[in-house]
């Protein structure tokens, strides 16, 4: 995998002009829509264009359909959790081993933002992945800040990395800053390989030695390549 992986999200891309000795891209192949009792895949259905040595992590993010959350809701049951059984858990790791599949893929990621009463069906995800997958297929999944800080339910997950989310955090975002300005790192072992950022929000003192996610709110152009390119060269000289 190399140092630096950008987003591709469901938008036409065309990423020909990265080096990628240097550069990979992670981009979305699809979408699960969790339902009460099935589940629905989306694939991606925009153009992705980069050269043929690029190498490529096939991401899946995993949703929570929206009328399963307010017919749970409105039973007076945890919406978040409802429905969430073996028998679905198979299913949606049936789908993301499948991104596997595509061509000049290296790495899967998951992007599942978890509530707690989702996370037993989530690590059931995981271990049914892991087992379909080869076994020298690495498995990534994104991570809120707060897993990889004080929560330590990512612990004995079979995944080769959990990327902390440094952006979009909302209330929390003034909490994680300060314990990365400190000069602390994260507790959980997972999350000290990798890091994701945000074009458009300021970074600075990121722990050092690790693989990089940047995600960009607009297509990728060359231009904003350059700037990311800079940015990373001073924060890495900080």
């Amino acid at each position: 995998m190399p140092p630096l992986v950008l987003w591709a999200w469901e938008r036409p891309e065309d990423l020909r002009f990265l080096d990628s000795e240097r550069v990979g891209v992670a981009f979305l192949a699809g979408t699960v829509r969790l339902g009460p009792e099935e589940i629905t895949f989306k694939p991606r259905m925009q153009p992705l264009r980069v050269s043929p040595q690029t190498k490529l992590v096939a991401v899946v993010r995993i949703e929570t359909a929206a009328q399963a959350v307010r017919n749970s809701a409105a039973a007076g049951v945890d919406a978040a959790g409802a429905g969430l059984n073996s028998s679905l858990a198979q299913k949606v790791a049936a789908e993301i081993a499948r991104a596997a599949d595509e061509p000049r893929v290296v790495a899967v990621q998951v992007d599942f933002d978890a509530t707690v009463s989702e996370r037993a069906f989530y690590r059931e995800v995981l271990v049914e992945l892991r087992r379909r997958l080869p076994a020298e297929m690495p498995i990534s999944i994104t991570a809120l800040a707060s897993w990889c800080i004080g929560d330590r339910w990512l612990e004995g997950l079979p995944v080769d990395e959990a990327v902390p989310m440094l952006f979009r955090m909302g209330k929390g975002q003034g909490e994680v800053s300060s314990f990365l300005r400190s000069g602390k790192d994260f507790r959980e072992p997972v999350c000290r390989g990798s890091l994701g950022v945000s074009l458009d929000e300021p970074w600075t003192q990121l722990p050092a030695g690790r693989r990089v996610y940047v995600f960009s709110p607009t297509p990728w152009m060359k231009q904003s390549f350059q700037e990311l390119s800079s940015q990373l060269s001073v924060v890495s000289s900080q």
